[in-house]
């Protein structure tokens, strides 16, 4: 009786995707990611420039980038889609990290009981695998979204999100458990920032 494992059946999504293309049409996808790497890498430069932190392979807009400063810290492998990130207070973003277009993270208020009404900082960390998708909105009251954690579309987020919790709504509250994380999700794909994970996982295949 044959014991071995057919590689199909271990191979993640992405492997076969790019390991099972025909030669042309794995080198054309290269062409394309080849330029997004040039421009994702323009990009980090400027953001690092301006102060930020950026991990490997992070993939996030220009504009962004060019208003980034010491606040913001950001991990590997993570992609950003929105520019609307409050700085003045600091951000830290983990690896693997995905958030969407138009998602809006406040980090900074207001001191209601001052006559001054003098700014009142607060700060965000965001952990590893935490998905925040289109048009969510983080109040500054929110200080953590723990490890894995998924925010539904269109929520208000409050208050700090535990671990692995899936949570939505106007206030966002929990509603289930994650059972896992995209561990197996080359996140800067979903931008086309892939380059040197699509070359890697092609080459992969050759030493098969």
């Amino acid at each position: 009786m044959n014991n071995s494992v057919n590689d199909n059946d271990v191979r993640s999504l992405y492997e076969k995707s790019v390991q099972d293309r025909n030669f042309i049409r794995f080198v054309l996808g290269a062409f394309v990611r080849w330029k997004q790497n040039l421009k994702y890498s323009r990009i980090r430069k400027i953001a690092r420039k301006n102060g930020a932190t950026i991990g490997q392979e992070v993939v996030m807009p220009s504009s962004l980038a060019r208003r980034a400063n010491k606040n913001l810290t950001v991990g590997s492998h993570t992609s950003i889609q929105t520019d609307k990130i409050d700085m003045r207070s600091p951000v830290t973003i983990g690896n693997y990290v995905i958030i969407g277009k138009d998602t809006e993270i406040l980090t900074t208020s207001h001191n209601i009981d001052s006559q001054e009404w003098e700014h009142k900082s607060y700060g965000i960390i965001i952990e590893d695998y935490a998905w925040l998708p289109t048009r969510v909105m983080i109040l500054p009251s929110c200080r953590k979204i723990g490890y894995g954690a998924v925010v539904s579309s269109g929520s208000v987020v409050v208050k700090d999100i535990e671990k692995m919790s899936v949570v939505g709504g106007n206030p966002a509250v929990e509603f289930k458990k994650r059972k896992c994380v995209h561990s197996k999700l080359v996140v800067e794909s979903l931008l086309g920032g892939d380059y040197k994970a699509y070359v890697k996982t092609r080459n992969n295949k050759q030493k098969l």
